[in-house]
């Protein structure tokens, strides 16, 4: 596994307050559940329930993505990333990674297969294991002013200037259990 961490290198840049979040689909550090890997390995593309704390004042929506930085690509692989969720939103239940799904409002971004919605976990064999990072932060903005296809990198490049506060998840998958 790898250590290098991206949304502690952000912080280094912009001190953020802290949001905690949580599934009680898996523990923090634990292995992602079979359902949030790809169907490709033998899951069903669904994310997991994601529940966070009460933002802190001047919260106007939410952004949030799954991102895995252990990828063998040199710049990671996005697996979801949304963003206007309405501020009255502190949990997704299971399976809500598209667009149909989310609450009105709500815009998902093309992942790394260009889909609008989640793909699960599917590590490369002989990559070892990877840390899928999700991540909502609170943003002081209703809503942010992205183009239409975008890349979810542009997500966080505008959300980074907005958040007030972020939180992390770091589940895992080893494709040697797959």
């Amino acid at each position: 596994m790898l250590s290098y961490d991206p949304y502690a290198e952000l912080a280094t840049l912009r001190d953020f307050a802290p949001l905690e979040l949580s599934s009680s689909d898996f523990e923090p550090g634990g292995p992602l559940p079979l359902f949030a890997w790809s169907s490709g390995r033998g899951g069903e593309d669904r994310s997991p329930a994601l529940q966070w704390s009460t933002p802190p004042a001047g919260t106007r929506s939410f952004a949030i993505s799954c991102f895995d930085p252990d990828a063998p690509t040199g710049s990671g692989f996005w697996h979801w990333a949304a963003y206007n969720l309405p501020v009255s939103v502190t949990s997704l239940a299971r399976g809500l990674g598209d667009l149909a799904a989310l609450p009105h409002g709500a815009t998902v971004l093309p992942n790394e297969s260009r889909s609008e919605r989640f793909i699960g976990a599917a590590p490369p064999e002989g990559t070892g294991v990877h840390r899928y990072f999700f991540v909502v932060d609170a943003l002081d903005v209703e809503t942010l002013d992205i183009r239409a296809g975008s890349t979810p990198a542009v997500l966080g490049f505008n959300r980074h200037f907005h958040s007030l506060a972020r939180g992390v998840l770091i589940g895992t998958a080893n494709p040697a259990e797959r």
